[in-house]
């Protein structure tokens, strides 16, 4: 069966780069501002927004340098792409889409981090936060200061490269494969959205390669719970029951200890979806719809 794409589609200038956004559902009803994670695009969002309905007016960017948004530097791999930069980039779509009154921020993954954090500098700004498996990044020490710049001085040399597909069925399978979970339907229709077909006739993730280079910057785990701590609207947090990606960023840290990291939210609540990874939202998009409806309702 296939799926149809319901999203509108707008392209504006934010911040000097050519921004694509999708809309759906219906004008005029309560707004959620959707945010994809890395290396991902706005249309992952389709089999939730549809979950969704007409109840909400569902808005979700390509990030820069996602999608078809514009690239950073405008050739493949030359760029570098900063974290604050997607927080300055948020404010100017909420202050386009929403200028007045607070916001409800749904985000997945690195999406989850940015409403995260948006929701601690701007606290005024921000009704509800929905967090669909957002954990922060892995702790770090000074001590691997020098050998990330290093390393970042090494990737900017050979800039990394994305990997092209013979066929956009092609695509649909990598897809599956870092997704078992994922129905042929869905694997086919995001596929058509997450590539494209390149002059030598392979198809090619939509997506710059320079957000492969590592940040030369390393996570301070305190200064991000610094911020979480100054956001006052409630946090809802949505986690896969077999989640590899909080187990891959908690590393050697044990799982208990590593989720005191979200005592710095002040309303923090949980919820847990079975049969589901980490992305939840094309594994169970009517749960997590659900979560989303009960929680910003």
């Amino acid at each position: 069966m296939s799926i149809r794409d319901t999203s509108r589609t707008d392209c504006i200038t934010v911040r000097g780069l050519d921004y694509h956004v999708r809309h759906w559902g219906k004008e005029g009803a309560p707004k959620l501002f959707l945010l994809h994670g890395w290396m991902d695009v706005s249309a992952s969002f389709q089999f939730l927004a549809d979950a969704l309905g007409e109840r909400w007016h569902a808005i979700a960017p390509d990030w820069r340098g996602y999608g078809l948004t514009g690239w950073s530097a405008g050739q493949p791999g030359a760029g570098c792409y900063w974290f604050p930069d997607y927080l300055a980039d948020l404010e100017a779509l909420l202050d386009r889409y929403q200028p007045d009154g607070a916001v409800n921020l749904v985000g997945h993954s690195m999406g989850a981090n940015i409403a995260c954090l948006y929701a601690g500098v701007r606290p005024a700004r921000v009704r509800r936060v929905v967090d669909l498996e957002g954990f922060g990044m892995t702790a770090t020490r000074p001590s691997q200061a020098p050998r990330r710049l290093a390393r970042w001085l090494d990737e900017l040399r050979e800039p990394p490269r994305m990997r092209a597909y013979d066929s956009v069925e092609a695509v649909a399978a990598r897809l599956q494969q870092t997704n078992p979970r994922l129905p042929d339907d869905r694997a086919a229709f995001l596929a058509a959205h997450w590539s494209r077909r390149n002059a030598d006739g392979q198809w090619e993730i939509l997506g710059d390669p320079a957000h492969k280079i590592v940040n030369p910057s390393l996570y301070r785990v305190e200064e991000a719970m610094a911020i979480w701590s100054a956001v006052t609207a409630p946090v809802l947090h949505v986690e896969a029951r077999d989640s590899e990606t909080l187990r891959h960023i908690a590393g050697q840290e044990p799982l208990e200890q590593f989720r005191q990291r979200f005592t710095a939210f002040r309303d923090w609540r949980e919820v847990v979806i079975d049969d589901a990874g980490h992305m939840l939202h094309h594994d169970q998009p009517e749960r997590v719809a659900q979560c989303i409806e009960s929680f910003c309702g």
